[in-house]
C-alpha cells in the first residue's frame, strides 16, 4: 500500500492522489512537485506529495501559473 511508504512512483502517487498520471508528469515536468530520480525510475516522496496537495487546494493544476511549487 502506498499510504505505508515513504516514497511511491508515479502511478502510486497518482492513486494516492486522484490526481491524472498524466497531470502528474507535467507538474513534475514543470518542477511543481518534487522528485527523485533514479535512474529512468521518478520516486515521488510522500511528504512533499502531501504538501503539495494541501498548498494547491482549490487551483487548477493544469494552469501552470497558477499551481504552487513545493519546495
Amino acid at each position: 500500500m502506498a499510504e505505508n511508504r515513504i516514497s511511491m512512483s508515479i502511478e502510486e502517487a497518482s492513486a494516492y492522489t486522484g490526481i491524472g498520471r498524466n497531470t502528474m508528469r507535467q507538474l513534475i515536468e514543470w518542477r511543481k512537485l518534487p522528485v527523485l530520480r533514479i535512474g529512468r525510475k521518478i520516486v515521488v516522496r510522500r511528504d512533499a506529495l502531501e504538501r503539495f496537495v494541501a498548498l494547491n487546494e482549490g487551483r487548477n493544476l493544469r494552469n501552470r501559473s497558477e499551481v504552487k511549487t513545493v519546495e
